[in-house]
């Protein structure tokens, strides 16, 4: 079942599946935990989806641990990659406390250029669906990525 972490919120949002894959990732001990955590989306996916939406996970992975990098002190502890038949299930763990902070930013401005403030819209049009959870001890962002039929482009 999707969400034996997540509680009845991943419940409702994704429904039962059974789990295919799964990769737990320390992200506190890493360098480099922005890298680390792309290899490892795309090393779990690997085989299960078009290069397009692994391509599509790894971009919501790096953002999400990129949010949680530049917004929280000490970053992201913990990433986890649940692979069903038909979706991924990713969320990264930090241990910051604000969960009303996180959410898409509106666009006041028509500035394409922009180099930050639209992480969380891009994750918003890559996935399923995205939300934050509180835990007991900070926080986490969860995403549901869509899979497609393996081997497919």
């Amino acid at each position: 079942m999707y969400g034996t972490v997540y509680g009845s919120d991943t419940d409702c949002a994704v429904g039962r599946r059974e789990l295919v894959r799964h990769q737990w990732v320390n992200l506190a001990e890493e360098a480099e935990p922005l890298a680390f955590a792309r290899a490892q989306v795309r090393q779990t996916l690997d085989g299960r989806a078009s290069a397009s939406v692994v391509n599509d996970a790894v971009l919501v992975a790096s953002e999400l641990v990129g949010n949680a990098l530049r917004h929280t002190t000490p970053g992201p502890d913990c990433m986890n990659v649940e692979v069903y038949r038909d979706a991924a299930v990713l969320w990264v763990h930090d241990s910051g406390t604000d969960t009303d902070s996180v959410k898409p930013r509106a666009n006041t401005s028509n500035d394409e250029l922009l180099e930050s403030g639209r992480g969380l819209q891009l994750i918003d049009e890559l996935t399923a669906r995205w939300f934050v959870q509180p835990t007991a001890i900070g926080k986490m962002v969860v995403a549901v990525v869509e899979l497609d039929d393996r081997g497919t482009t």
